[in-house]
C-alpha cells in the first residue's frame, strides 16, 4: 500500500513507488511542485520532497527524511533515514547517507561517496552518530566520511579520500587517512549547482 501527497507538476514514472507503508500510522509522503521520481525510486511514508526534487533510477529515501527545493537524488543513491537534506544539493550516483545525517544547501556529493554512522559495526554496542556537511561542500567520488565528522562550510574532500575528523571551513581534506591543507584559490568560491 502506497500513500502520498503529491503538488503540482509532479512525475511519477511506472515501476516508482512514492508513498511506502512501513508503518499504519505513518503519514504520507509530501512531494513538492515540480518534482520528477523515476522508475524503481521508492519513496517510503513520512518523508517530505521539496519543490523539483529529482531523482534517479533506483533511488530510496527512507522515513523521516526531510530534503529541500532543487535536489538531485542520483540513481541507486540511498538517503536511509532521519536525514535531513538542504536545497540545491547533488547526491550523485551510489551515495550512500545513513541516519543521523545532516548536508545544508548547495552541497555536491560525488559518485559512490559514503557516508557512516557506526564507529565499529557489530563489535562494540555505541550510539549512531551521522555525519554533518556544511553549506557549499563538495565530497569527491568514492570519498568516504566517518561517524560524527563535520565537513565545515565550503570545504572540498577529494575523490578516495577516508575523512577520520572534523574539517574546518574552507579546507582541503585529501588522502587516506585525510590530510587537512589549505583550500587552494581556484576551489574557493561557494558550490554553484544548476
Amino acid at each position: 500500500m502506497t500513500r502520498a501527497e503529491l503538488a503540482d507538476g509532479v512525475t511519477v514514472d511506472p515501476g516508482a513507488t512514492v508513498g511506502y507503508e512501513y508503518d499504519a500510522d505513518a503519514r504520507p509522503a509530501l512531494v513538492g511542485r515540480g518534482s520528477r521520481i523515476r522508475s524503481g525510486t521508492t519513496v517510503y511514508c513520512d518523508v517530505e520532497l521539496g519543490a523539483n526534487v529529482t531523482t534517479g533510477h533506483d533511488a530510496l529515501v527512507r522515513e523521516h527524511t526531510m530534503v529541500g527545493d532543487d535536489v538531485v537524488l542520483g540513481t541507486k543513491s540511498v538517503v536511509d533515514g532521519d536525514v535531513v537534506v538542504g536545497s540545491n544539493v547533488s547526491l550523485q550516483t551510489g551515495v550512500y547517507v545513513p541516519p543521523g545525517s545532516s548536508l545544508g544547501d548547495r552541497v555536491f556529493v560525488g559518485p559512490n561517496a559514503v557516508l557512516t554512522n557506526d564507529s565499529y559495526p557489530l563489535r562494540v554496542e555505541t550510539e549512531l552518530e551521522g555525519a554533518t556537511l556544511a553549506d557549499d561542500v563538495s565530497i569527491g567520488a568514492n570519498a568516504t566520511i566517518l561517524p560524527g565528522v563535520t565537513i565545515g562550510r565550503g570545504s572540498f574532500v577529494a575523490a578516495g579520500a577516508v575523512v577520520t575528523e572534523d574539517v574546518p571551513p574552507n579546507r582541503l581534506a585529501v588522502g587516506v587517512p585525510a590530510e587537512i591543507r589549505p583550500l587552494p584559490e581556484k576551489l574557493s568560491e561557494g558550490n554553484v549547482l544548476a
